[in-house]
Protein backbone atom coordinates (compact mmCIF):
# COMPACT_ATOMS: atom_id res chain seq x y z
CA UNK A 1 0.00 0.00 0.00
CA UNK A 2 1.65 3.46 -0.99
CA UNK A 3 1.53 6.25 1.63
CA UNK A 4 0.92 9.78 1.10
CA UNK A 5 0.87 12.77 3.05
CA UNK A 6 -1.95 15.33 3.06
CA UNK A 7 -0.39 18.84 3.14
CA UNK A 8 -3.85 20.33 4.98
CA UNK A 9 -4.84 22.26 8.10
CA UNK A 10 -8.25 21.81 6.60
CA UNK A 11 -9.98 19.49 8.57
CA UNK A 12 -13.27 19.44 6.10
CA UNK A 13 -10.94 18.94 3.07
CA UNK A 14 -8.60 15.99 4.53
CA UNK A 15 -12.30 14.21 5.36
CA UNK A 16 -13.01 14.79 1.62
CA UNK A 17 -9.54 13.75 0.60
CA UNK A 18 -9.31 10.68 2.34
CA UNK A 19 -12.96 9.54 1.14
CA UNK A 20 -12.31 10.27 -2.57
CA UNK A 21 -8.42 8.26 -2.47
CA UNK A 22 -9.70 5.58 -0.38
CA UNK A 23 -11.00 3.32 -2.86
CA UNK A 24 -6.77 3.58 -4.57
CA UNK A 25 -5.79 1.86 -1.40
CA UNK A 26 -3.75 4.40 -0.73
CA UNK A 27 -2.99 5.26 2.47
CA UNK A 28 -3.23 9.02 4.04
CA UNK A 29 -1.48 10.88 6.42
CA UNK A 30 -1.46 13.94 7.84
CA UNK A 31 1.93 15.53 9.87
CA UNK A 32 2.42 18.21 11.80
CA UNK A 33 3.39 20.57 8.96
CA UNK A 34 4.79 24.03 8.98
CA UNK A 35 1.92 26.60 7.26
CA UNK A 36 3.28 27.40 4.04
CA UNK A 37 2.44 31.10 3.05
CA UNK A 38 0.06 30.82 0.19
CA UNK A 39 2.05 33.47 -1.97
CA UNK A 40 1.14 31.66 -5.92
CA UNK A 41 -1.31 34.02 -8.10
CA UNK A 42 -3.35 30.89 -9.09
CA UNK A 43 -4.73 27.60 -7.46
CA UNK A 44 -2.33 25.47 -9.07
CA UNK A 45 0.86 27.68 -7.74
CA UNK A 46 -0.39 27.59 -4.02
CA UNK A 47 -1.72 23.62 -3.92
CA UNK A 48 2.58 23.02 -5.77
CA UNK A 49 4.10 25.27 -3.23
CA UNK A 50 1.90 23.42 -0.17
CA UNK A 51 3.01 20.09 -1.59
CA UNK A 52 6.12 20.46 -2.08
CA UNK A 53 6.89 21.94 1.09
CA UNK A 54 5.26 18.69 2.87
CA UNK A 55 7.13 16.77 0.74
CA UNK A 56 10.65 18.36 1.85
CA UNK A 57 8.84 18.10 5.56
CA UNK A 58 8.53 14.57 5.43
CA UNK A 59 10.30 12.83 2.83
CA UNK A 60 7.43 11.32 1.51
CA UNK A 61 4.89 11.46 -1.74
CA UNK A 62 2.82 14.63 -0.82
CA UNK A 63 -0.73 15.62 -1.93
CA UNK A 64 -2.34 18.61 -1.73
CA UNK A 65 -4.87 21.40 -2.77
CA UNK A 66 -6.21 25.08 -3.14
CA UNK A 67 -9.11 25.67 -4.23
CA UNK A 68 -11.81 28.54 -4.09
CA UNK A 69 -14.19 30.46 -5.70
CA UNK A 70 -14.61 32.08 -8.75
CA UNK A 71 -17.24 34.24 -9.23
CA UNK A 72 -17.65 36.04 -12.39
CA UNK A 73 -19.62 39.15 -11.34
CA UNK A 74 -16.68 39.91 -9.00
CA UNK A 75 -14.41 39.33 -12.05
CA UNK A 76 -13.26 36.24 -10.46
CA UNK A 77 -13.46 37.09 -6.91
CA UNK A 78 -12.50 35.68 -3.91
CA UNK A 79 -10.82 33.36 -6.36
CA UNK A 80 -7.25 32.40 -4.82
CA UNK A 81 -8.16 34.39 -1.95
CA UNK A 82 -11.86 32.36 -0.64
CA UNK A 83 -10.35 31.62 2.58
CA UNK A 84 -9.04 34.88 3.30
CA UNK A 85 -12.24 36.86 2.04
CA UNK A 86 -13.50 38.24 4.75
CA UNK A 87 -10.48 38.67 6.68
CA UNK A 88 -8.18 36.65 8.60
CA UNK A 89 -9.71 34.65 11.18
CA UNK A 90 -12.81 35.03 9.41
CA UNK A 91 -15.67 32.28 9.47
CA UNK A 92 -17.13 30.58 6.55
CA UNK A 93 -20.80 32.76 8.00
CA UNK A 94 -18.43 35.53 8.15
CA UNK A 95 -16.98 34.76 4.16
CA UNK A 96 -20.45 33.99 2.85
CA UNK A 97 -22.07 37.54 4.38
CA UNK A 98 -19.39 39.46 2.79
CA UNK A 99 -20.03 37.48 -0.38
CA UNK A 100 -23.51 37.82 -0.22
CA UNK A 101 -23.59 41.70 0.06
CA UNK A 102 -21.09 41.57 -2.61
CA UNK A 103 -23.65 39.94 -4.70
CA UNK A 104 -26.81 41.71 -3.31
CA UNK A 105 -27.56 43.94 -6.86
CA UNK A 106 -27.18 41.24 -9.46
CA UNK A 107 -29.45 39.44 -10.67
CA UNK A 108 -30.39 35.76 -10.67
CA UNK A 109 -29.13 35.55 -14.33
CA UNK A 110 -25.72 36.76 -14.47
CA UNK A 111 -24.90 35.11 -10.68
CA UNK A 112 -22.79 32.34 -12.55
CA UNK A 113 -19.54 30.85 -10.26
CA UNK A 114 -17.26 28.43 -10.68
CA UNK A 115 -15.86 26.22 -7.94
CA UNK A 116 -11.92 25.67 -8.88
CA UNK A 117 -9.49 23.18 -7.33
CA UNK A 118 -5.79 22.58 -8.50
CA UNK A 119 -4.19 19.21 -6.89
CA UNK A 120 -0.26 18.64 -6.74
CA UNK A 121 1.07 15.26 -5.94
CA UNK A 122 4.68 15.87 -5.20
CA UNK A 123 7.44 12.73 -5.13
CA UNK A 124 10.34 13.11 -3.11
CA UNK A 125 12.41 12.53 -6.50
CA UNK A 126 11.31 15.75 -7.52
CA UNK A 127 8.52 14.29 -10.02
CA UNK A 128 5.26 15.84 -9.56
CA UNK A 129 1.29 15.19 -10.96
CA UNK A 130 -0.56 18.46 -11.58
CA UNK A 131 -4.74 17.97 -11.54
CA UNK A 132 -7.77 20.31 -12.05
CA UNK A 133 -11.09 20.32 -11.40
CA UNK A 134 -13.57 22.41 -11.96
CA UNK A 135 -17.52 22.57 -11.59
CA UNK A 136 -20.21 25.29 -12.87
CA UNK A 137 -23.53 26.66 -10.76
CA UNK A 138 -24.44 29.83 -9.32
CA UNK A 139 -24.38 31.81 -6.20
CA UNK A 140 -27.76 31.51 -4.35
CA UNK A 141 -29.16 34.89 -2.63
CA UNK A 142 -29.27 32.93 0.66
CA UNK A 143 -27.28 29.77 2.49
CA UNK A 144 -29.63 26.55 1.91
CA UNK A 145 -28.45 23.29 3.91
CA UNK A 146 -26.61 22.14 6.63
CA UNK A 147 -24.08 20.08 5.06
CA UNK A 148 -20.52 20.72 3.65
CA UNK A 149 -18.15 23.75 4.51
CA UNK A 150 -17.09 26.84 3.13
CA UNK A 151 -19.07 28.24 0.53
CA UNK A 152 -21.25 25.28 -0.10
CA UNK A 153 -24.85 26.47 1.08
CA UNK A 154 -24.48 29.22 -1.11
CA UNK A 155 -23.22 27.30 -4.51
CA UNK A 156 -26.09 26.27 -6.68
CA UNK A 157 -25.87 23.08 -8.88
CA UNK A 158 -29.03 21.96 -10.54
CA UNK A 159 -31.47 23.91 -8.40
CA UNK A 160 -29.28 22.45 -4.82
CA UNK A 161 -26.74 23.98 -3.25
CA UNK A 162 -23.55 21.64 -2.68
CA UNK A 163 -24.64 22.10 1.53
CA UNK A 164 -28.01 20.12 0.55
CA UNK A 165 -25.91 17.04 -0.91
CA UNK A 166 -25.12 13.95 -0.03
CA UNK A 167 -21.17 13.62 0.52
CA UNK A 168 -21.24 11.09 -2.30
CA UNK A 169 -23.80 13.49 -4.25
CA UNK A 170 -21.18 16.22 -3.78
CA UNK A 171 -17.89 14.20 -4.61
CA UNK A 172 -19.68 12.89 -8.29
CA UNK A 173 -19.94 16.36 -9.32
CA UNK A 174 -17.77 18.72 -7.13
CA UNK A 175 -14.36 20.09 -7.89
CA UNK A 176 -12.44 18.30 -5.69
CA UNK A 177 -14.15 15.00 -6.93
CA UNK A 178 -13.45 15.84 -10.49
CA UNK A 179 -9.27 16.62 -9.99
CA UNK A 180 -9.08 13.87 -7.90
CA UNK A 181 -10.64 11.23 -10.15
CA UNK A 182 -8.18 13.03 -12.32
CA UNK A 183 -5.17 12.60 -10.07
CA UNK A 184 -6.63 8.52 -9.26
CA UNK A 185 -6.29 7.93 -12.99
CA UNK A 186 -2.81 9.52 -13.06
CA UNK A 187 -1.81 7.67 -10.03
CA UNK A 188 -2.60 3.87 -11.41
CA UNK A 189 -0.21 4.72 -14.94
CA UNK A 190 2.41 5.60 -12.36
CA UNK A 191 1.73 2.80 -9.63
CA UNK A 192 0.11 0.10 -11.67
CA UNK A 193 -0.29 -2.40 -8.10
CA UNK A 194 -3.03 -0.04 -7.27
Amino acid sequence: MTKFVIATHNQNKLKELQRILAPLKIAVTTAQLEEVEETGTTFAENAFLKAEAACRQTGMPAVADDSGLVVDALDGAPGVYSARYAGEGASDSDRIQKLLANLKDVPENMRTAKFVCAVCCVYPDGNRIDVQGECPGTIAFAPQGNGGFGYDPVFLVNGKSFAQLSAAEKDEISHRGIALKKLAAKLKTQLPNL
